[in-house]
């Protein structure tokens, strides 16, 4: 055994690295710390820290002292959750929250608790019997999630300010009252229906710029609406209250069943607004002079008692043409406002030419059919509506459309179907007006016809996620932030674990994920786009994005999509936002993106592969890796090894800095959540 001096001496300590493969390292002589080695011939590479012990004490300490364990400080959320058990659980539902003194305890976990960080952020007590008043849970700072429907809440609504990053507030089926809450500017979701709030609805509503919902009907609401303006507001219901004057033009999107029973509001079909038209005024009768009038005033003119002057007769014979033409005018308005049907039956304009299923006339004629929450309008709208190619795919032609009345719309015109016949695609155009979602494109109607159909979806004003990435790559483009780009990731996947899970029975895939197929509403929110058409896309034009694709799918004998493939999609697109490599052509021909990627990492040049336009961006490398873990994870080759959609939403969550959308809380598994 041969001893190794160590160079730098440093209190106490010895650092040392060394090749062994057998070591009894030995340190000792407290003011020299040497240590000894036991070389071997290995190619190990350790390197070890050693912390001497002092020196025994000459002689033993004469007293001991025994320090008991501290304990630890409270959860800082307990008081507040305990506070509410108390004056409220009548009936012990919250028995598990006296089993711990931690509710982010996994171990004894509170029911309807849920933690981040060690944080109350989701609490969801829905049905279990709850009364009194819930003060209490202001306390609750960095609460996301509340969710009390189906209780007996009673008392005015506390003043939630400090809740300042509350998303969603689900107090529905109580019997609470007083005003309207204040503001809450981070909120997604409010529903505060069937109960006895009263009072207008603040003007500050209108500072709820990211609101998504607003559920109010049944209660005792009161005042005018008409200065309500939320951009985001897709769902809707202010029924059963007292709201008077007129309904804005902001809601008029909204169907009429929202607005019932409502006696003093105006603007709905059959309760027009009296003088809606201010800038036009009523109209004045003016008087007729009768024909015993104008023979009075011409007797002194002509050359007998009883006659009539050339220019009486003229003025008459112009007049009664006149009158004839304007006669005919307003009938040819009034027919040609109808439709004759086969019969010579008169259809009133205003009714939808919608025939019965059963008949062949249906199929030759077609039909225009609406999903509930949509503005109602007529094929011949969209047929006279100016219209702009916004692109071409597998199964139609795109374009934007501008109604008459300003509406824009976004229309594809299918070219062929893969489906039976009219049945099978009215059952899945079913389904896919049934998708509602802020991170899934709506669809808000279609047309079938035997030689046209057209599917109708609300229009994204900012373009797609390619064009954003890809566009414009040179001098004068706007790169594409950081933040933004974790955003649309955490919005996609939202969109597509929605599409995953809804209906569980029917195992719902999208099939064409990729960066052309995510949209930005105004708001710069990601929505994915197509959802629904591999269903009914030809085999023959089936999707051609072979970067995006999975390994499985790549076989002849194997092209149907997974929910398995669609992560791996996924992941491709993840890689896409963190290299802005596009996935499928480079100079060289096809670029197998998720191959490349890993050969960089492979290589530890990790560093290397993430998009150049992203290195002005100060303390964000451990978020662009947290990302890149999330996409390696999702583009495994085994599909049984990647993630579900659900849980990839939760690792984007994890990532600091990143805003998930609100409608994958905890809450959207609670009952009847809207």
């Amino acid at each position: 055994m041969s001893k190794i001096p160590i160079p730098q001496i440093r209190q106490q300590q010895c650092i040392i690295t060394v090749n062994i493969t057998t070591s009894q390292l030995t340190c000792h002589n407290y003011l020299h710390s040497l240590c000894h080695h036991n070389a071997g011939t290995g190619t190990t590479v350790t390197a070890a820290t050693f912390h001497h012990p002092p020196p025994p004490p000459l002689s033993p300490p004469r007293h001991h002292h025994h320090h008991p364990t501290p304990t630890p400080p409270p959860h800082p959320d307990l008081p507040a959750l305990l506070s509410f058990k108390s004056s409220s659980d009548i009936s012990n539902n919250l028995v598990s929250w006296t089993h711990s003194p931690d509710p982010c305890n996994h171990t004894t976990p509170f029911i309807g608790v849920s933690c981040l960080h060690n944080r109350v952020t989701g609490l969801v007590l829905e049905k279990l019997n709850l009364h009194n008043r819930f003060d209490s849970l202001t306390s609750l700072v960095k609460l996301r999630v509340l969710s009390l429907k189906h209780n007996h809440l009673t008392g005015p609504i506390p003043n939630l300010s400090n809740l300042t990053s509350l998303k969603l507030l689900l107090l529905s089926h109580n019997q609470l009252s007083g005003d309207f809450p204040p503001s809450l500017p981070s909120l997604f979701r409010l529903d505060l229906s069937y109960n006895n709030i009263s009072g207008p609805i603040p003007a500050t509503v209108n500072r709820l710029t990211h609101l998504l919902t607003l559920r109010l009907e049944n209660n005792r609401i009161s005042g005018s609406i008409d200065f309500i303006n939320l951009p985001n507001l897709n769902d809707l219901n202010i029924s059963m209250n007292n709201v008077t004057g007129k309904i804005p033009v902001t809601l008029s999107g909204f169907s009429e069943s929202v607005f019932l029973n409502n006696s003093g509001l105006c603007g709905l079909p059959d309760r027009e607004c009296a003088n809606s038209r201010p800038d036009i005024p009523s109209p004045v009768p003016v008087p007729v002079p009768s024909t015993a009038a104008v023979l009075g005033k011409n007797n002194d003119r002509g050359s007998g008692k009883n006659k009539i002057s050339t220019v009486a007769v003229i003025a008459i014979i112009i007049g009664d043409v006149l009158v004839l033409a304007l006669v005919s005018l307003l009938l040819y308005c009034y027919f040609s406002g109808k439709k004759i049907n086969g019969n010579n039956n008169v259809i009133k304009k205003s009714e939808k030419s919608v025939y019965p299923s059963s008949t062949a006339s249906s199929f030759e004629k077609g039909r225009m059919v609406f999903f509930d929450g949509t503005r109602k309008f007529e094929l011949e709208d969209l047929l006279r509506a100016s219209a702009e190619m916004l692109g071409k795919g597998g199964l139609g032609t795109a374009y934007k459309a501008v109604l008459d009345d300003g509406n824009v719309v976004a229309v594809k015109r299918l070219k062929e179907v893969a489906v039976g016949g009219k049945r099978e695609f009215e059952q899945q155009m079913e389904v896919m007006g049934r998708l509602r979602h802020p991170n899934v494109v709506s669809l808000k109607a279609y047309y079938f016809a035997k030689d046209e159909k057209l599917l109708v979806y609300e229009y994204m004003s900012n373009g797609n996620l390619f064009w954003l990435l890809h566009g414009n790559r040179g001098p004068g483009r706007t790169p594409l932030d950081w933040s933004t780009r974790l955003k649309i990731a955490a919005g996609a996947a939202s969109g597509l674990a929605f599409i995953h899970t809804f209906g569980p029975s029917l195992k719902l895939t999208h099939g064409n994920i990729k960066s052309t197929n995510i949209l930005l509403d105004r708001s710069g929110n990601a929505c994915i786009s197509d959802v629904g058409h591999s269903a009914i896309t030809p085999p023959a034009a089936a999707p051609r994005s072979v970067g995006y694709r999975a390994p499985e799918l790549l076989s002849a004998n194997n092209r149907k999509s997974t929910q398995k493939s669609d992560v791996y999609s996924f992941g491709v697109l993840l890689m896409e936002l963190l290299t802005g490599k596009c996935p499928s052509v480079d100079n060289s021909g096809l670029l197998d993106l998720p191959r490349w990627v890993r050969s960089v990492v492979k290589e530890e040049w990790t560093a290397e592969l993430f998009d150049l336009e992203l290195m002005r961006y100060k303390d964000i490398e451990e978020e662009m890796v947290g990302l890149l873990q999330v996409a390696l994870s999702c583009t495994s080759g085994a599909p049984d090894q990647r993630p579900t959609m659900d849980y990839v939403v939760k690792m984007i969550h994890d990532i600091d800095g990143v805003e998930v959308s609100p409608c994958r809380d905890a809450v959207d598994s609670a009952s009847d959540s809207p």
